[in-house]
């Protein structure tokens, strides 16, 4: 029964990655020595979104502070800030010719402003060199810092997206270092800082919640004037990780959809292979009408 549980269903069978493009544009993130999560985190829609013109670089190095249950990225002691990556990744951008670009990062919780001042320089290399390539930031929580979030808003970026990544009651099981009512906290902290920034979040299903706790969560999300809003299916990284509790069926992403649509969001990107930052560019046009 268990074995059975964790075998993937027939709807997240996804083609491998070949294009021509894609393996141009992979040849050129190698040669600048960045990350992305694209890659890190093996994601199922690399292609796709790579063909579109979009991708998501990770900062400030891959090793977290943090270790939740979920996720796979490396745990430990950072490495020093390198202080010429938000130049590298302006310049990548402008070599890929990327029309819209995601930059997300480890929790660094041993800097002092929590990695706000290289999300700040990411943002304006990115636009000072293309100034016609949008610029969406997925930030840590920097713990509930002010500052660092005002540093980041200050910048300007086009999105700034948060993930709450679970219902109340299962965050405090997968995310123990991170606190539910802080990220929401700093959802709505932008909007007063900043309105006219689109705010984002995204939150994964099959981790044990119910149904009634996934649209509690959508409804504390609108409470703070969240914008838009991805979900995504739990998959498993390892067997040290958070079990998989449920696979739901895309007809049910189908629903919680048009639930977050109703609830008042201005676009909810619902499906198994969703992630924070699928079709962002999509998720950012619909937010501006």
């Amino acid at each position: 029964m268990v074995q059975s549980k964790r075998r993937l269903p027939e709807w997240f069978k996804v083609q491998a990655p070949t294009s021509n493009n894609f393996n141009s544009l992979k040849g050129k993130l190698s040669s600048a020595k960045l990350n992305t999560v694209c890659e890190e985190a093996a994601c199922p829609n690399i292609g796709e979104c790579w063909d579109r013109g979009t991708a998501t670089f990770m900062i400030l190095g891959d090793i977290c502070t943090r270790a939740c249950r979920y996720c796979n990225v490396k745990t430990g002691r950072p490495s020093q800030i390198d202080i010429f990556e938000p130049s590298r990744v302006a310049n990548t951008v402008k070599q890929m010719g990327l029309s819209y670009s995601v930059v997300t990062s480890v929790d660094r919780d041993d800097l002092v402003d929590g990695g706000a001042g290289a999300f700040a320089m990411t943002i304006k290399q990115i636009k000072k060199f293309n100034p016609d390539c949008k610029v969406e930031v997925l930030i840590p929580d920097f713990n509930g810092n002010r500052s660092s979030l005002e540093t980041v808003i200050k910048a300007l970026p086009d999105v700034l997206n948060h993930n709450i990544e679970t219902c109340r009651r299962v965050f405090r099981v997968v995310r123990p270092k991170g606190d539910y009512d802080q990220s929401l906290e700093l959802l709505r902290r932008v909007k007063e800082l900043n309105p006219n920034i689109p705010t984002k979040s995204g939150m994964m299903v099959g981790l044990g919640e119910t149904e009634d706790e996934i649209i509690e969560t959508m409804n504390d999300l609108r409470k703070v004037n969240c914008d838009l809003l991805t979900i995504g299916q739990y998959l498993r990284p390892s067997k040290k990780h958070h079990e998989i509790d449920k696979f739901y069926h895309p007809k049910e992403f189908t629903k919680f959809e048009h639930i977050g649509m109703e609830l008042g969001f201005k676009h909810v990107a619902a499906g198994p292979l969703v992630r924070s930052s699928y079709h962002a560019d999509e998720q950012h046009k619909a937010s501006k009408k």
